[in-house]
Protein backbone atom coordinates (compact mmCIF):
# COMPACT_ATOMS: atom_id res chain seq x y z
CA UNK A 1 0.00 0.00 0.00
CA UNK A 2 1.06 3.71 -0.74
CA UNK A 3 1.46 6.23 1.61
CA UNK A 4 0.90 10.04 1.24
CA UNK A 5 2.87 12.17 4.35
CA UNK A 6 1.62 15.66 4.71
CA UNK A 7 4.03 18.54 5.97
CA UNK A 8 1.15 20.59 7.31
CA UNK A 9 3.32 23.46 8.34
CA UNK A 10 4.34 24.03 4.37
CA UNK A 11 0.89 23.61 3.13
CA UNK A 12 -1.09 26.73 2.08
CA UNK A 13 -4.72 24.76 1.18
CA UNK A 14 -4.35 25.66 -2.33
CA UNK A 15 -6.23 22.75 -3.09
CA UNK A 16 -4.14 21.75 -6.50
CA UNK A 17 -3.42 18.26 -4.97
CA UNK A 18 -7.08 17.51 -4.44
CA UNK A 19 -7.87 18.29 -8.22
CA UNK A 20 -5.34 15.97 -9.42
CA UNK A 21 -5.89 13.25 -7.09
CA UNK A 22 -7.52 10.28 -9.45
CA UNK A 23 -9.06 8.80 -6.56
CA UNK A 24 -10.17 11.57 -5.14
CA UNK A 25 -8.85 11.00 -1.65
CA UNK A 26 -7.24 14.17 -1.09
CA UNK A 27 -9.37 16.87 1.21
CA UNK A 28 -9.06 19.84 2.72
CA UNK A 29 -9.56 19.45 6.13
CA UNK A 30 -10.81 21.29 9.31
CA UNK A 31 -7.44 21.51 11.23
CA UNK A 32 -5.62 24.95 10.47
CA UNK A 33 -1.63 25.02 10.57
CA UNK A 34 0.43 28.08 12.55
CA UNK A 35 0.12 30.44 9.13
CA UNK A 36 -3.58 29.69 9.79
CA UNK A 37 -4.29 27.67 6.55
CA UNK A 38 -6.53 25.00 6.08
CA UNK A 39 -4.44 21.88 5.63
CA UNK A 40 -5.09 18.39 3.42
CA UNK A 41 -5.77 15.31 4.80
CA UNK A 42 -6.86 11.85 3.29
CA UNK A 43 -10.66 11.54 3.36
CA UNK A 44 -12.02 9.65 6.29
CA UNK A 45 -7.66 8.61 7.14
CA UNK A 46 -8.31 5.62 4.50
CA UNK A 47 -5.30 5.60 2.35
CA UNK A 48 -6.08 2.49 0.93
CA UNK A 49 -7.52 4.21 -2.28
CA UNK A 50 -4.05 5.63 -2.86
CA UNK A 51 -1.76 4.49 -6.08
CA UNK A 52 1.21 5.89 -5.23
CA UNK A 53 0.96 8.14 -8.52
CA UNK A 54 2.86 11.01 -6.91
CA UNK A 55 0.79 13.45 -8.37
CA UNK A 56 -0.09 15.63 -5.58
CA UNK A 57 3.72 15.40 -4.97
CA UNK A 58 4.67 16.90 -8.32
CA UNK A 59 1.74 19.55 -8.29
CA UNK A 60 2.59 20.86 -4.66
CA UNK A 61 4.05 24.45 -5.05
CA UNK A 62 5.48 24.32 -1.52
CA UNK A 63 6.56 20.79 -1.21
CA UNK A 64 4.46 19.64 1.62
CA UNK A 65 3.44 16.27 0.45
CA UNK A 66 5.76 12.94 0.20
CA UNK A 67 4.18 9.67 -1.48
CA UNK A 68 5.64 6.83 -0.56
CA UNK A 69 5.15 4.07 -2.94
CA UNK A 70 5.03 0.35 -2.16
CA UNK A 71 6.82 -1.67 -4.26
CA UNK A 72 5.30 -4.04 -6.55
CA UNK A 73 6.58 -7.36 -5.84
CA UNK A 74 7.73 -9.55 -9.16
CA UNK A 75 4.53 -11.79 -7.97
CA UNK A 76 1.95 -8.99 -8.60
CA UNK A 77 3.58 -8.34 -12.23
CA UNK A 78 1.79 -8.78 -15.00
CA UNK A 79 4.71 -9.74 -17.06
CA UNK A 80 6.03 -12.91 -16.46
CA UNK A 81 9.55 -11.73 -18.09
CA UNK A 82 9.71 -9.24 -14.88
CA UNK A 83 9.77 -12.00 -12.07
CA UNK A 84 12.92 -13.23 -13.94
CA UNK A 85 14.59 -10.41 -14.14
Amino acid sequence: MSRVVFREERCKGCLLCTQVCPTEILVQSERFNKQGYKVICVKNGDMEGCKGCAFCAEICPDEAIIVYRTKKSSEDSDNPEDANG
